[in-house]
């Protein structure tokens, strides 16, 4: 197709295949009801402050999962989907293991498309972000400790809110993010133009380059890990791995991790178990 961005030269249906989170994994729909399943679970094993706004429209909601001491560093998650399914009711389960290591948990939700625009959802995050910041105190969290994290379409998410360009009308420091660790991101959304996630995702040429982190660094970077599963597709591979080299080539502290045995849904499994080795990096991050 003309202007069509294909740097590894695929045909329509390989790339439409290699962006085919679902159909990469034979067991996805079970390994996503297992999100549900293990966040109900989590709910009733650590106390949390369930659906607080952080803005007017309902879908503008947190859960909250308090550490027991003042001052702790703040794991705050943006759940994936593709940017059309889940929501935070589907993420509580990373909570017990981060709130037993000391942390408090925020689970953002957003909108979900095409009801919502992308644009509309990164602003709701950097809104939920910006929330998170002003009143986290009073959830024995530290605002000068927030680690943001977020897997697929929360990675992407993610590297929207540590990009540059949009605190100052937010009233927040461009620091904001104490670290990161983005989970099977999506950077570049040039290649999603001609795959079927554009029938929700609804980009153009210069939609897609304004809405891709990858072209909108910050001034400075915080220490992040960049992560994803052993039988990813190769280019959910490329995307976490040129978005790591680009934070590197910019002087930012980066760590690449590939996760041994787990696809594009089971990696953030991982992150329940404290000794699993993403799991000691992410909170080593946190100072925990």
């Amino acid at each position: 197709m003309d202007g069509e961005y294909n740097p590894m030269g695929y045909g329509p249906q390989e790339l439409d295949r290699q962006y085919n989170a679902r159909a990469s994994v034979p067991d996805s729909t079970a390994l996503i009801q297992d999100y549900t399943q293990q966040s109900i679970l989590a709910r009733e094993q650590v106390d949390g402050l369930l659906s607080v706004p952080y803005g007017s429209h309902p879908d503008e909601t947190l859960d909250i999962f308090p550490a027991d001491s003042p001052g702790a560093p703040v794991y705050l998650f943006i759940h994936g989907g593709y940017w059309r399914a889940l929501s935070k009711d589907d993420s509580s389960f990373l909570a017990p293991m981060f709130v037993r290591a000391g942390a408090t948990v925020v689970v953002l939700n957003y909108s979900l498309a095409p009801a919502a625009s992308l644009s509309r959802i990164v602003d709701q995050c950097r809104r939920a972000l910006a929330w998170v910041w002003r009143h986290i105190d009073a959830h024995n969290g530290s605002r000068d400790r927030i680690h943001l994290s977020g897997s697929s379409a929360g990675g992407h998410l993610a590297g929207m809110l540590l990009a540059s360009g949009w605190h100052g009308p937010m009233g927040v420091p461009e620091d904001i993010v104490h670290s990161a660790s983005p989970f099977s991101g999506l950077f570049d959304l040039r290649p999603l133009v001609h795959t079927h996630i554009n029938e929700w995702a609804r980009l153009d040429d210069t939609s897609a380059l304004e809405l891709s982190p990858l072209f909108h660094l910050p001034a400075r970077g915080c220490p992040m890990l960049v992560a994803w599963g052993e039988h990813e597709t190769a280019e959910f591979k490329r995307q976490s791995q040129i978005y790591a080299q680009a934070w590197q080539a910019s002087g930012y502290p980066v760590t690449l991790m590939e996760v041994p045995g787990t696809n594009h849904f089971d990696v953030l499994m991982a992150l329940r178990d404290p000794d699993a080795p993403v799991s000691r990096e992410v909170l080593g991050l946190m100072g925990l």
